[in-house]
């Protein structure tokens, strides 16, 4: 049984230039996601997420494997970051941020298969954000993204490099709402890199994000 890897199938929204931010089209993806907020570094809510999305990941893999034949590697944890008032958004306060934690699937998994997923993970485990789990799709559309090498305290200037380029390419990106949530895809397993090679794509949609429910 072959394994993909969206990655790769993807390979322009997982991959970026450390030195020069780029333009990408974002196309609708669908998504295990959880709300939250307050700062990923302290907050219990942020890492009870995490104890939810990955188990549920794994085990819709699994029934993938059983009922599709289709096998894949599990993709990496995704953050949407925001504030109510973009304008005090800080990278170095995040006490007030608020995000949505958020791990993607590929197409050909449907609603049944998740909910049998969470079915399983619940008569296992049954972590405490198992019931905020839901299953939407997101689509960014047009998007400038650079990759920020280093420990996640220090992307304060790759974001500032990003919102230049955005600038200088002619966009605004002031239309509130959706389109000013920052986007970040962990491409490091933090357990086993060091804070200084740790690799995460930071994105910002241009405008036009829909949110399917």
């Amino acid at each position: 049984m072959k394994k993909i890897d969206y990655k790769k199938e993807y390979k322009e929204l997982y991959s970026a230039s450390k030195t020069k931010p780029s333009l990408v089209k974002v196309p609708k993806l669908n998504y295990l996601m959880i709300d939250g907020k307050g700062d990923p570094n302290t907050s219990l809510e942020y890492q009870e997420a995490m104890e939810a999305l990955f188990p549920v990941s794994f085990k819709v893999k699994f029934i993938s494997k059983k009922e599709k034949s289709m096998d894949y590697v599990v993709m990496p944890l995704e953050g949407l970051w925001w504030v109510d008032n973009m304008e005090d958004f800080s990278i170095e306060d995040k006490s007030a941020w608020k995000w949505t934690a958020m791990i993607m699937q590929p197409d050909f998994i449907t609603k049944t298969m998740i909910n049998n997923a969470l079915n399983e993970v619940e008569e296992k485990k049954n972590p405490e954000a198992l019931s905020k789990i839901r299953f939407n799709s997101l689509e960014e559309g047009l998007s400038a993204q650079i990759m920020h090498i280093g420990p996640y305290s220090e992307e304060g200037p790759t974001v500032e490099k990003l919102h230049n380029f955005i600038r200088e390419e002619g966009f605004e990106f002031d239309g509130g709402g959706n389109c000013m949530k920052h986007h970040e895809i962990y491409l490091s397993d933090t357990r086993r890199t060091k804070p200084e090679k740790l690799r995460t794509i930071i994105r910002q949609p241009l405008g036009g994000i829909a949110e399917n429910e």
